[in-house]
């Protein structure tokens, strides 16, 4: 699933070639997993403005309203002057005079809505229940703090739930929680102060790197330019089960929480 580096790398990878553009014409096509929620023919000659992330979903504000898109577990987006036919797993074109923007999206588990605000119920339903931006301002340590205070699940579900801090997908946690050596097994308000202020540093610290590296192509994610990401030829502990780790050269070790794969080094992680 693309997680917040690789949804913010696709955002630099097209918002400033899309902004300013006039919305020429929308075509949808299998439905995807929530309704778009207006007739596409009435986004012509709408203007696009800018694009922003909140977590990982895209926001594309428009000169009115504003178009969600969230790239589920498989999708990927497209900007280029024009495309060719669509096929089966093309389930949005966005053509605009400068440009199309093509969802690509096998599983169709992603998302284009559009919602006449932010502050609208169907934008507010989708964003309202996230936490803070994990690379903002607004990531205060003594906030974080409290608020993994406050929760008894182990410390790498709390991460990935998003009401604390959003956007700290599985390949992130795994590597945050390694950084800040914090085993993901363990209770979050059970984790020391000292201990909170590791792990709110390796998030930022890891995220930043992860989008410099253009984010992780472990499947086949690739920007909205075609290019993939780097940053899983540095992980130190996701996807290397059985390998030695990069620090001590314990083998590192995979468990499963929530159905996901969570990878960690019982030496490095001890608590």
């Amino acid at each position: 699933m693309p997680e917040l580096p690789e949804v913010e790398v696709t955002r630099q990878s097209f918002a400033h070639r899309i902004a300013g553009a006039r919305i020429l014409s929308l075509r949808m096509g299998k439905p995807l997993r929530w309704p778009l929620g207006v007739d596409p023919q009435a986004l012509a000659q709408r203007q696009v403005q800018a694009v922003r992330r909140r977590g990982k979903y895209l926001l594309v504000d428009l000169d009115e309203g504003l178009l969600l898109i969230h790239l589920g577990m498989s999708g990927s987006l497209n900007f280029a002057p024009v495309q060719g036919p669509s096929g089966p797993h093309d389930h949005m074109d966005l053509v605009t005079s400068q440009g199309v923007l093509r969802l690509h999206d096998p599983r169709r588990f992603g998302a284009v809505v559009w919602a006449h605000s932010q502050d609208a119920p169907e934008a507010v339903k989708l964003l309202g229940h996230l936490g803070v931006e994990p690379l903002g301002d607004a990531f205060d340590l003594h906030a974080f703090q409290a608020g993994l205070k406050r929760r008894r699940s182990p410390i790498k579900q709390v991460l990935l739930a998003g009401d604390v801090v959003v956007g700290v997908g599985n390949i992130y946690a795994s590597e945050a929680l390694f950084l800040a050596g914090i085993r993901p097994t363990t209770q979050a308000a059970k984790l020391s102060g000292p201990r909170i202020a590791k792990l709110h540093a390796a998030i930022r610290d890891v995220l930043t790197r992860a989008v410099a590296k253009g984010g992780s192509s472990l499947r086949d994610f690739v920007s909205a330019e075609g290019n993939t990401g780097y940053f899983q030829l540095e992980a130190a502990v996701y996807g290397r089960k059985g390998l030695s780790c990069r620090v001590c050269a314990t083998p590192v070790k995979q468990i499963m929480q929530g159905q996901r794969s969570t990878f960690f080094c019982p030496t490095c992680q001890k608590y």
